[in-house]
């Protein structure tokens, strides 16, 4: 662990403990009269304090560290620390595929170069000059082995760039710049980059520049077929062949693009034969099942380029093969009326993995999932989601993109009217027990006026920007607007309110900067961590706002008035609540669930039901978002085959 680390985190933690202490203290303003101590005297002291401390803690303030441009040293640390979360998060997900204990061994011919297999693919790279083109049929295993092949660069010498392992169906070329839409997947799964005090401002981009950063990128086939030649050309103007990259794709489509990959090795991986085949499926199974795959074995040694071995002849249909019939009987593929063609196999082989995945508590049991899911409802509710994306044109179920299954205004409506209300009753409620209850319906009204509006401006999708001068300093931004919210609520309701008002903007500001920058960019990344950092952010800015109203609502509305400190912090807590998810990918997520759950469309427990799903085989992970096992599997759910034609 670096020193640097270190430093960073100490910050956060004293920033974070510096607001805790500042809003129990702002309560204890209350108090402090019977001991003969003016309250406003007290608040002015615990201010001047707060902001004492954040400049003591300002990485801003400190010129020898200010997050300027990032550095050599900033960047080497950044690569250094993103090679270790990437190698953690690939490993983690090879293990939940079960690829460290039962891995076929794949071979490829080269269309330009020497041939080879799946285990020697780390040193073909090398022998390349760091550049190979992946071929093959639909699940012949390009995805697997570029994962398997990032692995092994993670384990990098000092100075090699990092291998960054992307998928294509997320990338618009007539939109995005290569570069810009690589950078942009750094920061969406490493929001850590954005540690400027650690990194230095625009450390990703710097990453991806300086060639520190290179592409593995899975799917050309993936981009729609008119864009497919541009696509190439602006990969290879953008990563010439001094430069390293890997690209998998289909067979067909990549012929079809005619765009060679400037200096690439390109190599077409082989279809399995009926020894593998039968080796693998009886390694994995136990000597009962094995016994019952003989009649298949069988026939595919004397029909060795029949319906059968054209459709088992794939990584993916050996392995869906293996978990349909673990404990089924497989003679049933010999049926020729039932399964004629390989697209026959392969659509019964989808819809069993599906079906014998939910529904079943035993294999729940197995694999440690959370619930038995209805099986009709959990088909229904992956078809959903396989839809979406395939009308989308993409290969990642993120999140935060959930919104997009809602239309835009709908969610716009649905979630400024929810926090509209939220932040509205907070105000009116508090109101209506004060000094003044006859304001209450206009000042909630006005109050939820004016987040609705908020939330109107922040449902629009943009990706965050780092700060710039000094609005990336702690106690400039917590001073200013702590100070500029003070001075009304002073005009309105005296000195006193206007300190502890002030005080709490001040405080919720530091919080936000504290939470918005995270230390430990070594974390893998995944959908439940992405997803946990902004709740956090959610819940602690939620308290932080509840102490500090209530401390208000003592001051204001009458210490001694029994029960308004306990209003103000119930009240403190819908409207810190309302101001910590205006701007996070969180709330808009979860408006859009609960809508699509009231519909049907989505299960309430949407996150549990995909790492489920994940668990269960049906989905795999990939960074901050989950994708289908296989392409073959979402266009299947989406009834989609012959309209989509992408994945590997």
């Amino acid at each position: 662990m670096s020193h640097d680390a270190v430093v960073s985190r100490f910050r956060q933690r004293a920033v974070l403990t510096g607001c805790v202490l500042a809003a129990v203290l702002t309560t204890a303003g209350l108090f402090v009269t019977d001991y003969g101590i003016d309250p406003d005297v007290w608040l002015i002291g615990l201010a001047v304090a707060f902001l004492v401390l954040l400049a003591a803690l300002d990485p801003w303030l400190h010129r020898r560290r200010a997050a300027g441009l990032a550095t050599d040293d900033n960047l080497d640390a950044a690569a250094s620390a993103l090679a270790r979360a990437l190698h953690t998060q690939w490993n983690e997900e090879c293990r939940a595929r079960g690829l460290e204990d039962h891995l076929l061994d794949l071979h490829w011919s080269a269309l330009e170069g020497e041939p080879g297999h799946s285990d020697g693919v780390l040193g073909a790279f090398r022998r390349s000059g760091g550049r190979m083109v992946f071929l093959g049929d639909p699940g012949a295993g390009k995805s697997t082995t570029a994962m398997l092949l990032t692995i092994g660069l993670l384990d990098r010498r000092a100075g090699e760039p990092v291998p960054f392992l992307l998928p294509l169906s997320t990338w618009d070329p007539g939109v995005e710049d290569v570069r810009t839409w690589m950078t942009r997947r750094l920061y969406e799964d490493h929001p850590a980059l954005r540690n400027t005090e650690l990194y230095g401002s625009y450390a990703g981009e710097l990453l991806v520049e300086q060639r520190r950063v290179f592409p593995v990128l899975d799917g050309l086939d993936q981009v729609p077929a008119a864009q497919r030649a541009d696509a190439l050309d602006r990969v290879n103007r953008a990563f010439p062949r001094s430069q390293p990259l890997v690209l998998t794709c289909r067979t067909e489509e990549f012929a079809d693009a005619r765009t060679p990959v400037a200096g690439a090795h390109v190599v077409q991986l082989q279809p399995l034969d009926h020894e593998e085949i039968a080796g693998y499926l009886r390694s994995t199974a136990d000597p009962v099942t094995a016994a019952r795959w003989e009649p298949i074995f069988l026939h595919l040694r004397d029909e060795p380029d029949g319906r059968l071995a054209e459709a088992l002849c794939t990584p993916l249909a050996v392995w869906l093969a293996g978990v349909v019939y673990a404990y089924g009987e497989p003679s049933e593929l010999l049926d020729r009326a039932r399964f004629p063609d390989r697209r026959a196999i392969e659509d019964h082989l989808v819809d069993a993995l599906v079906a014998g995945s939910f529904g079943d508590r035993g294999v729940a049991h197995q694999v440690r999932a959370s619930q038995v899911w209805p099986r009709e409802r959990a088909r229904r509710w992956l078809a959903f989601l396989a839809t979406q994306m395939c009308d989308r044109g993409v290969r990642e179920l993120a999140w935060w993109d959930l919104r997009r299954s809602v239309r835009g205004p709908w969610l716009a409506a649905l979630g400024a009217l929810s926090l509209g209300l939220i932040g509205g009753f907070g105000v009116a409620w508090l109101m209506a027990y004060a000094s003044t209850p006859e304001l209450a319906p206009v000042t909630g009204l006005g109050a939820g006026l004016v987040v609705a509006v908020a939330a109107l401006h922040a449902s629009r999708l943009r990706s965050p920007k780092p700060r710039l001068g000094v609005w990336r300093s702690l106690v400039v931004v917590s001073g200013v607007l702590g100070t500029a919210v003070g001075l009304v609520f002073w005009a309105l309701y005296g000195l006193s309110a206007g300190l502890v008002v002030g005080l709490g903007i001040a405080v919720a500001a530091a919080l936000r900067f504290a939470l918005a920058d995270n230390a430990e960019l070594t974390h893998p990344s995944s959908p439940r961590w992405t997803m946990a950092r902004d709740r956090v952010a959610v819940w602690t800015g939620s308290l932080v706002l509840a102490v500090v109203f209530g401390a208000a609502a003592g001051l204001v509305f009458g210490p001694y008035q029994t029960g308004m400190v306990g209003l103000g912090l119930a009240c403190g807590l819908l409207l810190g609540f309302t101001l910590s998810v205006l701007h996070l990918r969180w709330w808009w997520f979860t408006v859009a669930r609960i809508w699509l759950a009231v519909r049907g469309r989505l299960p309430w427990e949407l996150t549990l039901f995909l790492e489920d799903a994940r668990k269960l085989g049906v989905l795999r992970q990939a960074g901050a978002a989950y994708q289908f096992r296989h392409a073959l599997v979402q266009d299947r759910l989406a009834g989609a085959r012959a309209r989509v034609r992408s994945g590997a």
